[in-house]
């Protein structure tokens, strides 16, 4: 389980990009004090857990319910998170990942949306952890994929508490250099996600 959980860990980071989205939650919070800043951070992430949360618990049966098989999912995944991981790659914010830019003035309650959905618990995000916990030791996989979670998310909600201060000292070459570091590892996961489905589909294949 350990490895696994490593594993778990590493591909929802690369997923979520946590330092590539500071940018984002900084402008969603610019009119915000630093008390309401750390009480929007505590709230989003507290929705993004809800949100992974009931995904990784249900999503299957969901799956099950519209007749959409494992290793489809895989499948449809792995492209999904190739292309994520190609604009990250190019430094380019995704659309699973950013709200457009009208929606940065915090007008109204963030801290569901855009913040938790879909910046942090976004398409990708919720098929990572969907895909991850599959296989045959379902009751490990799911557990440590649920670990992951927690970890990655009270990770986010650092970054998020000390925003003002990490981003005033991490250079914009910086970010750009981290945000393409996480698309080349996500690539490598999205790459082995879709050749896992296929491999199920075609045993003799490769």
């Amino acid at each position: 389980m350990p490895s696994y959980l490593i594993h778990a860990i590493v591909s929802l980071i690369a997923v979520m990009n946590p330092l590539g989205i500071l940018p984002t939650y900084l402008a969603l919070t610019s009119n915000a004090s630093s008390a309401e800043r750390r009480r929007i951070a505590k709230r989003a992430v507290i929705n993004a857990f809800l949100i992974l949360i009931i995904f990784l618990l249900i999503g299957h049966d969901v799956l099950s319910f519209f007749g959409i098989t494992i290793q489809a999912f895989q499948i449809a995944g792995g492209i999904l998170l190739f292309g994520i991981a190609y604009r990250l790659l190019n430094a380019t914010p995704s659309y699973v990942q950013s709200p457009r830019e009208d929606e940065s003035s915090p007008k109204h309650d963030i801290t569901l949306t855009p913040l938790a959905l879909p910046i942090m618990a976004g398409p990708g995000t919720i098929t990572t952890v969907m895909a991850l916990s599959v296989g045959p030791q379902l009751v490990m996989h799911t557990t440590a994929v649920f670990i992951a979670v927690i970890i990655v998310l009270l990770t986010c909600f650092a970054l998020f508490y000390y925003a003002s201060w990490i981003t005033g000292r991490i250079s914009h070459t910086a970010l750009n250099a981290i945000t393409r570091l996480m698309g080349f590892i996500l690539s490598i996961i999205a790459v082995q996600m879709a050749l896992t489905g296929l491999h199920s589909v075609f045993p003799g294949w490769g």
